[in-house]
């Protein structure tokens, strides 16, 4: 089985990070192939919207988001790791997120999903925001949700903690490192 992780936070070892790194190593204590990409690190340019995968379902920018799209055809399950900003993902992710818009076009316009058979991969969203308030997750994951549904993943699982804002506060919740293990761990496991 193998697991991509996405680490979609700007900060280097940040809370969201700490968490994919759990996730994945449950996945591999249960005999996983893991791979984690930090999307800041990568040169993914946004979404011109120039239409050039409309006859193919192929982006058109070469760039790294090259390199994803071939990850995203060979997955058996995805976690997503990335923090809340103004109610929705940072820019590294959403740059990702809407690159996926060729992916969308070749599933739902083009009739050529990812996965032929209609199989549903396992997903998992991992999500800190510093303030408290109500409904903070709401927005991204919706977002999430319709990603997904393009890469014919199955959302299946999120943690997600409020209040967590410091760089490496995750660490004193008392429960969130060892939820996301179990979580990663889950993803292995045969339905």
């Amino acid at each position: 089985m193998k697991v991509l992780g996405l680490s979609g936070s700007p900060r280097r070892g940040g809370n969201t990070e700490l968490l994919l790194d759990r996730a994945l190593e449950g996945a591999k204590e249960r005999g996983a192939g893991v791979e984690k990409i930090v999307l800041s690190e990568l040169n993914i340019h946004p979404c011109r919207h120039c239409g050039g995968c409309a006859r193919t379902g192929w982006c058109v920018i070469e760039d790294d988001m090259q390199r994803l799209y071939d990850r995203f055809r060979t997955l058996d399950a995805l976690v997503l790791a990335a923090p809340v900003f103004f109610m929705g993902p940072p820019a590294q992710t959403k740059s990702m997120m809407d690159r996926c818009q060729c992916l969308w076009v070749a599933k739902y316009v083009l009739k050529r999903p990812l996965v032929e058979d209609g199989t549903k991969r396992k997903s998992l969203l991992l999500s800190v925001g510093g303030s408290a308030r109500p409904h903070l997750f709401r927005p991204l994951k919706t977002i999430v949700q319709a990603v997904f549904a393009t890469l014919d993943l199955a959302y299946g699982n999120d943690l997600c903690f409020a209040g967590v804002d410091k760089k490496g506060a995750i660490r004193k919740h008392p429960t969130a490192l060892r939820k996301a293990l179990e979580a990663g761990a889950k993803l292995v496991e045969r339905a």
